[in-house]
């Protein structure tokens, strides 16, 4: 999820690390990476990763009580890394010096986004309703500008504030079907809070990614996600030991499949390489679109009927987030 930080002219972002400048990886590879259009398309590619996280939300609610959260996430993870890692190879090779004089910054991007927050988030899914899960969702912003704040002193400008207050307010219209009312019948409870601290070390994990070392992103996807599923090791082995062992029916191959590839391999490219493009708050609007495709997702794939409120809804959701990533970078505190 699916957020983060703006940072403002050349200055700051050469303070973020200057990813401008291209990895010894890039080089070698005549700059093909940074030319592709679809890889300099920011708004495309986070919107292509709400869509896959949107969908990693449903398969996550109905694979509970089917797949253990730390199998899930470990072989979720696991696979994507073998997918990924042929692509990844020579640039892997060429990256491990920086890499290597990044490590803790690697294996902090890989416990927190890889390892914690997808973990916790098939944890939560076992307690919670999805209703609950989505409307925290649209709080993610809130947690990166506050990691954006401590780490970076980086604060929102008022138009992106604006942005990110339309979008919510979309998220509620489509999610309460426009009955604001509904608010009062929801309570919170173990699986909401699981999914509200997952969702700030995701943050954190947003914010961070700005000090990733200067590397190619296949090395990086590379990287966190075999880095990531190993960390899960000693988690999975409990597991294991201490609770019914996934069944291998179709139903839950087909699941491990999707998450695989689609919410992993290819939405977490294009989240850090969106990120990269235009920083972390002007990218936090973009996890509202999550709850939103959703519910599309939902009139699609289970037969509800298409309402006033989720077009009123849908068109909050993309108007805060063109506010939000159309506005001027914010000033460095």
């Amino acid at each position: 999820m699916p957020a983060g930080v703006t940072l403002a002219g050349p200055g700051a972002m050469n303070r973020a690390g200057n990813f401008s400048r291209m990895s010894a990886s890039d080089q070698t590879t005549s700059g093909a990476a940074s030319t592709s259009w679809l890889s300099n398309q920011p708004y495309l590619l986070l919107s292509c990763t709400a869509l896959f996280w949107a969908g990693n939300a449903i398969v996550g609610r109905q694979a509970a009580g089917h797949i253990p959260p730390v199998t899930l996430s470990f072989l979720r993870w696991g696979m994507a890394f073998l997918i990924i890692l042929p692509m990844a190879w020579k640039h892997l090779k060429c990256d491990w010096k920086a890499i290597r004089a990044g490590l803790p910054t690697m294996i902090f991007l890989s416990v927190t986004g890889i390892a914690a927050f997808n973990t916790m988030q098939y944890w939560a899914l076992e307690h919670t309703q999805a209703l609950n899960t989505l409307l925290l969702q649209s709080a993610a912003p809130l947690f990166v500008a506050i990691w954006s704040l401590i780490l970076l002193r980086v604060h929102l400008t008022a138009a992106q504030a604006l942005g990110v207050a339309l979008s919510m307010t979309g998220v509620l219209v489509i999610l309460l079907h426009g009955d604001l009312a509904a608010l009062a019948d929801i309570e919170f409870n173990k699986g909401d809070i699981i999914f509200t601290v997952a969702l700030a070390i995701f943050g954190a994990y947003s914010v961070m990614s700005l000090k990733r070392p200067k590397i190619h992103d296949l090395s990086f996807g590379a990287f966190t996600f075999g880095c990531g599923a190993a960390c899960l090791i000693p988690l999975l082995t409990f597991e294991l030991f201490s609770r019914p062992v996934m069944a291998l029916d179709m139903a839950n191959l087909l699941s491990l499949l999707y998450v695989a590839v689609f919410p992993s391999t290819l939405a977490y490219l294009c989240f850090n390489r969106g990120v990269q493009l235009i920083g972390a708050n002007r990218a936090a609007p973009f996890f509202h679109l999550v709850p939103a495709f959703g519910s599309v997702m939902a009139i699609v794939f289970l037969g509800e009927q298409p309402q006033l409120f989720h077009v009123v809804g849908f068109a909050l959701v993309l108007t805060g987030v063109f506010v939000a990533s159309r506005s001027q970078s914010a000033r460095s505190g």
